[in-house]
């Protein structure tokens, strides 16, 4: 029989809580809390997703989420039937991983070795629908009907995207920092008709003070310290691991900002292990922007998991003393990042490392991704910065297969492609219109 539970991350406190509880942290320490299971049957795992993709007449099939739906369980705890999943019409998650030829090619590594997973491509436009998908329905299990989140502006469009496909059911809140959010976010998220607060800060300061209304007022908090959240976002795994025929990439490269999807990504390749699919797990590289890179100098000044022994004090004190983060590549845009802790596990886990781009380096490897005839948004593009610095370093081989995560649409940051192609200042793959009077012979000429 599965059974699901909540799980201090510290095995020196190893507290533990019932899933029926919206925990986000542990009573006792203060860490953040897993899912964990037992009773997982490891034996029919490939081929259930299988047939559920292949059978996608029910709507919880067609859904990359909960096609996996027999590794993030928790919901059993509740409640047997898979009517109460929350989705999207099934639309969230369905993404796989492609080849890219230029892509790969800017990056020095043969285009047979590369693959791009593009979750930008999932219903409002980023990879948190995945994890929405599994929080809406640990909010659904709880009887809750306010939800609140921060956001640099994708988080805050799936969350109010689900609450309104909730049928009046649920009603969002919503906590943007003053000037921090890209318009066409602002423009999607205010669109599904959530409450919107726009806090005097940045996005460091809305999340702390939502974590405080949350609660103070009972409401469910959707942010990537919910752990439930994560859940959803394990199975951008697992469909990378299905995309490849159920081989495991050397590197899973992905941006780096409040650190959940990484978190996400090192539980779950961590779990198919333990359960005995996989005989090893790939090393995951978390690209931090270099405006937003507490992550990447903690880690460079020798931040390390060690089994859980660390010194909590000195690092709260360094994110408490953070700069303010400042970045073109808003959805990263984050200086303090609440799955630190998490994110130095999944290091430990996967033998990880962390780099960082810059704003320059990110708007350059987002036009070539662009030159492929796809789209991701700055923050997104890290990522293939973070492929083409590790393998000048030496550290990602020819030989490695590797996964790059895209998070987010080409079109969530319209502003940044229009200052990039048409701006005052020239960039190496910039599109400049080409001015020509009206005319016949000037157009013709011009073409040439």
């Amino acid at each position: 029989m599965v059974h699901a539970q909540l799980h201090c991350i510290f095995p020196q406190c190893d507290s533990r809580y019932s899933v029926n509880s919206d925990a986000n942290a542990c009573t006792e320490c203060a860490g953040l809390l897993d899912v964990k299971y037992t009773g997982i049957d490891a034996s029919s795992v490939k081929e259930l997703a299988q047939l559920r993709r292949m059978n996608n007449t029910k709507v919880h099939d067609r859904s990359g989420v909960w096609r996996f739906r027999h590794l993030l369980p928790f919901y059993l705890e509740h409640a047997k039937k898979d009517d109460n999943l929350v989705t999207l019409d099934g639309m969230e998650g369905n993404t796989w991983p492609i080849h890219l030829t230029h892509a790969a090619e800017y990056a020095h590594l043969p285009s047979e070795n590369v693959w791009f997973q593009f979750e930008g491509n999932n219903p409002t436009g980023s990879f948190k629908d995945n994890g929405m998908a599994a929080a809406f329905t640990h909010a659904k299990m709880l009887g809750r009907t306010y939800v609140a989140c921060a956001s640099t502006g994708n988080t805050s469009a799936s969350v109010a995207a689900f609450a309104a496909n909730e049928l009046s059911q649920m009603r969002a809140a919503v906590f943007i920092g003053d000037g921090k959010i890209a318009r066409g976010k602002l423009a999607k998220t205010l669109a599904y008709n959530p409450k919107v607060l726009q806090i005097a800060g940045d996005f460091d300061d809305a999340m702390s003070r939502v974590q405080e209304v949350a609660k103070s007022e009972g409401i469910y908090l959707t942010n990537s310290v919910n752990p439930f959240r994560l859940e959803g976002q394990k199975t951008i795994m697992h469909r990378v691991w299905e995309g490849l025929d159920w081989e495991v990439p050397d590197w899973v490269v992905v941006p780096g900002g409040n650190l959940g999807n990484c978190s996400a990504f090192g539980k779950a390749w961590h779990e198919l292990y333990e359960l005995g699919l996989t005989t090893k797990m790939p090393r995951i590289a978390v690209i931090n922007a270099q405006g937003a890179n507490m992550f990447y100098q903690l880690v460079q000044q020798g931040a390390v998991w060690n089994g859980g022994k660390v010194n909590r004090e000195d690092y709260n004190r360094a994110f408490a003393n953070a700069p303010k983060a400042h970045t073109r590549a808003s959805a990263i845009e984050i200086n303090k990042p609440v799955n630190f802790y998490k994110a130095l596990r999944m290091l430990e886990w996967t033998n990880g490392v962390v780099s960082e781009a810059t704003d320059d380096e990110m708007l350059e490897a987002q036009a070539v991704v662009n030159r492929n005839g796809y789209g991701c948004e700055p923050a997104s593009a890290a990522t293939l910065v973070g492929m083409k610095k590790l393998r000048a370093e030496g550290i990602i081989r020819p030989s490695d297969k590797v996964v790059g995560i895209f998070t987010g649409h080409l079109l969530n940051d319209a502003e940044a492609l229009i200052e990039y192609h048409a701006g005052e200042r020239k960039y190496q793959f910039s599109n400049q219109p080409v001015k020509v009077p009206n005319s016949l012979d000037a157009i013709v000429a011009a073409l040439r």
